[in-house]
């Protein structure tokens, strides 16, 4: 069965957007319970983690409705996420660097969903190493171009995800419940441009300029 030439060219931002939805039905509808406070009602922004929506009993000690809501919306960003590094392999002007995007939105796709099982915390690293190794082929490229707009924006994101790292392996769980929610933001932001304001000339290396006199 072909599908539709329009579905191809928004699937990446239809799945984040059914992702989005799921997740917010999740977040509606889980009981409550932090870290920091066990006893709190519903989902705390600042306090709670998305991974606390996978779990079968909220950390109140009630039961989860929203968790296979939540399992769902990750298998849906988990697609979006693949597809996204499947399409912007076809910009890269390097083979080597087509090869490498494709297989990580491969992974993605397999493997990603993980994340919403027992399995989580291996595969969050497993994730965030795919996702940055994705993120600096990209800005790799882009600093070579002329887009500097969007050069700025990756180095950001760069910044953002790898301090959003450091935070995991240091234990802040305060700050890292907060940032996951600013990596989050920067992921899609990113990834949506990418998508729909590039195209495979805007990786292609800007020439370089020759210095000194020049002559016929």
């Amino acid at each position: 069965m072909k599908l539709p030439q329009w579905l191809k060219d928004h699937s990446v931002l239809l799945c984040m957007a059914v992702s989005m939805v799921l997740v917010g039905v999740a977040i509606r509808l889980y009981p409550g319970g932090s870290l920091a406070d066990p006893h709190s009602v519903g989902f705390d922004w600042t306090r709670n983690f998305f991974s606390n929506l996978f779990l079968p009993k909220a950390l109140n000690g009630a039961g989860n409705p929203g968790r296979p809501w939540a399992v769902i919306g990750m298998a849906f960003h988990s697609l979006a996420e693949g597809i996204f590094f499947l399409r912007a392999a076809n910009k890269m002007p390097s083979r080597h660097a087509a090869l490498v995007l494709r297989i990580i939105g491969a992974a993605n796709i397999a493997f990603n969903f993980l994340i919403a099982t027992p399995l989580h915390d291996p595969m969050v690293t497993v994730s965030s190493t795919l996702g940055l190794l994705g993120l600096f082929y990209i800005t790799v490229f882009v600093l070579k171009s002329k887009r500097h707009g969007l050069k700025v924006l990756c180095v950001a994101c760069m910044l953002v995800f790898y301090f959003t790292l450091f935070l995991y392996g240091w234990g802040n769980w305060g700050l890292l419940a907060i940032m996951q929610k600013v990596s989050a933001l920067c992921s899609m932001s990113l990834v949506l441009v990418v998508e729909y304001f590039t195209t495979r000339e805007d990786f292609v290396p800007a020439p370089a300029v020759a210095s000194g006199p020049q002559f016929p």
